[in-house]
Order: C-alpha cells, then sequence, then structure tokens
C-alpha cells in the first residue's frame, strides 16, 4: 500500500472513531458535534477514488470499517461520566451506515468521473450523505430497534417535538437526522474547493 492510502486510512479511521464519540453529544437542539466531522469521510474517499481509483477507494473504505469497528468496540468497554464513550447501537448503526454509504458513494463517483470535475464528489456525496443519514438516525436511536441494545436507553431521542422545531410532531432523533443531513449538503458543497485543490497538488507530488 503506497503512502498515499496509507494517509487515506488514518485520516478515514480518525474521522470515523472521532464522529462515534461526538455524535453522542448535542451542539444545539438539533445538531450532534458529530455532524461537523463525519461529512470529512466523504471527502477522503472520493480523492482517494479520483487519484486511485475505485478499487483502492473501496480498500481505504474497507480498512476504515475495519479500524472503526475495532476502536468502537473499545469505546464500548471504556466508561465515561454518562455510560460507554461508545454505546453498542452507535457502533452498529455508524458501521452498517458507514459501510453501505461509502461503497455507494464510490459507486456513484466511478461512475460519473467522466463528467465535469465537480459532478462525481457532488451527486456521490449527497447519495452516500442520504444513505448514512437515514441508516444512522434509525438503527441508533429508533424506539421499534431497541432490540439491538435493550442496556442502553435512548429515550432522550424518541421525545415527541415538532420536526426542527417548526413541523409535525415526530421523535427528536428525526429533527437530529434531517439537521445532520442538512449540514453534510452544506459541507459537500464547501469541500467541492478543497477536492479540487488537493486533487491538483496530491496529482503533481505521485507523478
Amino acid at each position: 500500500m503506497n503512502r498515499g492510502l496509507i494517509f487515506g486510512v488514518i485520516a478515514m479511521a480518525t474521522i470515523v472513531v472521532a464522529s462515534n464519540i461526538l455524535v453522542q453529544f448535542l451542539f444545539n437542539d438539533w445538531l450532534t458535534y458529530g455532524a461537523f466531522t463525519y461529512p470529512f469521510a466523504f471527502l477522503v474517499t472520493d480523492l482517494m477514488n479520483r487519484l486511485y481509483g475505485a478499487k483502492s477507494a473501496r480498500k481505504v473504505v474497507l480498512a476504515g470499517f475495519v479500524i472503526g469497528i475495532a476502536c468502537s468496540f473499545i469505546g464500548t468497554q471504556i466508561i465515561g461520566e454518562y455510560g460507554p464513550l461508545v454505546t453498542l447501537r452507535i457502533a452498529i448503526g455508524s458501521g452498517i451506515a458507514y459501510l453501505v454509504a461509502q461503497l455507494a458513494d464510490v459507486f456513484v463517483f466511478d461512475k460519473m468521473r467522466q463528467g465535469a470535475w465537480w459532478r462525481a464528489p457532488l451527486v456521490s456525496t449527497l447519495v452516500g450523505s442520504s444513505l448514512d443519514t437515514a441508516l444512522f438516525f434509525s438503527i441508533a436511536f429508533a424506539a421499534s430497534l431497541s432490540f439491538i441494545d435493550p442496556v442502553t436507553d435512548v429515550s432522550w431521542a424518541a421525545k415527541m417535538l415538532p420536526i426542527l422545531g417548526i413541523g409535525p410532531i415526530a421523535p427528536l432523533w428525526i429533527s437530529l437526522g434531517m439537521a445532520d443531513w442538512f449540514v453534510k449538503v452544506a459541507l459537500s458543497l464547501i469541500a467541492l474547493l478543497p477536492f479540487k485543490i488537493m486533487v491538483s497538488r496530491l496529482s503533481k507530488a505521485t507523478t
């Protein structure tokens, strides 16, 4: 594995582990701190895909998955002030959502790589982000899936409130998921510029 892919694996693992922890802490009424870190996983995947191809990008995704799961398991064994640093449902939800969303991102990016430079990273990130948000928040917080980890109390996420404070009544985790998705969309647009700059610089460095 070359240095570029090693960097990709390390960056991916760091983002996944940090997001698993930060998603459990609210930034405000509708966002978790994890909403500001995890979207960069798609930037890493897209950079690897553009620079080294879909096969190498999948290797980074799978390596990040294995490392992320291992670190998440360790987190479930470390007890903090409010319980485990990473709950079992968070770990399972994160793992499934990550793998499905990132592999979808790689697939879409690869199919669109011949188009305008911005199209592949933008569309693939939007598809991946949508899958990730839907899978993670439903697995981690939906009351109907409490059997996954009945010991962990996520009743706070089931509190019935207007969606984002203005919509119809729904569990809090719906609002958290929607706010998370909006942040991912915003960051996917912002990340287009650093994506272009990094691809240009790294392409020169590898030639």
